[in-house]
């Protein structure tokens, strides 16, 4: 017996809209058959009467609006597929758009090929999908399952780490990962920030290790993971003062040998990143100096050209009653520059340059 040919049901109130796709996707009328109609009660009286694989549908339709008909068809039709098209895109209606079970959202004018490959991925018989979770929040692809009233196992991974998720008729029933199990597992599985999914169809757990509903679920893992967000930044707020702390130390070496004027951690383009000298509070004259030494370095740059490939390593310029120093930092796009008078004493501070360069590198 022949498969039954895909059908896709576009709505639209805009009558030329409707008539430009229809014409223009008639070419795949071998791979599927377009109806188009003219608003949401007129979808509903096709969808009663013959099965429609994929509806898509505009948003502001009058009487039947197009988030409202995606949550009939989703009622009546869970199979049946839907994406939501709009001329008034923003985060609301999109969010309420995935909330209700959308498949897709595209906001107009768009490209009629890429709503054709959109209809094509979405009529692709497939056992499951694959996706990435930077793509999709882990979150909307739990929301699809549960609102569309699915039987299927969601198995999530992230590095080395694997998780599965499993819904009963649109239930969370089941979690587990390596070391976790029931509702343990599933918080722990959405504290991943990326990784891939596979949907599987009809696949079931066996067993039920979580009663709690799906929307109380996803609200207590917002939760904890607002809280283990305000725990991280607090710690790399300590981490931060920690390194600021351990490269004042390494510093302040060199600051306090005689003739030292300035230590100053700086970009290429002389930019501040780390200052110690009498100018710590006039943050305008610490940019000034960089900027200085930024042109410096490029004039010295041109006149070394016969240099070309070369990497600057250390420099020490010895003038009448200064002493300028550079020292580039391996693995990172800073340089150190100390500046003293006459009476610095270089060769201590090239040893303690040496002493903690790889220090430096990991501190910036």
């Amino acid at each position: 017996m022949a498969e039954r040919r895909k059908r896709v049901l576009i709505v639209d109130d805009e009558e030329d809209l409707t008539w430009t796709l229809q014409k223009k996707l008639s070419k795949d009328r071998d791979i599927f058959e377009v109806i188009c109609v003219n608003s949401g009660r007129e979808a509903i009286d096709v969808l009663n009467q013959i099965p429609v694989d994929l509806v898509i549908t505009d948003v502001r339709m009058p009487e039947v609006s197009g988030l409202d008909l995606l949550v009939q068809i989703k009622n009546l039709y869970p199979a049946t597929k839907v994406i939501i098209m709009t001329a008034y895109g923003s985060s609301d209606v999109q969010k309420a758009a995935n909330e209700r079970g959308c498949l897709h959202y595209i906001e107009k004018p768009f490209e009629i090929n890429s709503l054709r490959q959109l209809i094509l991925n979405a009529l692709e018989k497939r056992k499951g999908f694959k996706g990435s979770v930077s793509d999709f929040q882990l979150s909307d692809i739990i929301q699809l399952n549960c609102l569309g009233r699915l039987t299927s196992a969601l198995k999530v991974s992230c590095e080395d780490e694997q998780g599965v998720i499993y819904f009963q008729e649109g239930n969370i029933v089941h979690a587990e990962t390596d070391y976790f199990q029931g509702e343990a597992a599933f918080y722990h599985i959405m504290s991943w920030h990326g990784g891939e999914f596979v949907v599987l169809r009809n696949q079931t757990a066996e067993k039920q290790t979580i009663n709690r509903g799906w929307q109380s679920l996803l609200l207590e893992s917002l939760r904890r993971l607002d809280e283990s967000s305000d725990l991280a930044k607090q710690e790399a707020a300590r981490e931060k003062r920690k390194r600021h702390r351990r490269l004042q130390q390494v510093l302040r070496k060199i600051y306090s040998s005689d003739g030292v004027q300035h230590v100053f951690l700086h970009n290429k383009m002389g930019f501040p990143l780390y200052y110690m000298g009498d100018m710590s509070k006039r943050k305008d004259e610490v940019t000034e100096l960089g900027n200085h030494i930024s042109s410096f370095l490029e004039k010295i740059g041109k006149e070394l050209s016969f240099l070309d490939g070369k990497t600057l390593r250390f420099w020490e310029f010895q003038f009448e009653k200064r002493t300028f120093i550079l020292q580039r930092i391996p693995g990172q796009d800073a340089f150190l520059s100390i500046l003293g008078d006459e009476n610095v004493n270089s060769g201590f501070i090239r040893l303690e340059i040496k002493k903690n360069l790889q220090n430096l590198s990991k501190l910036i």
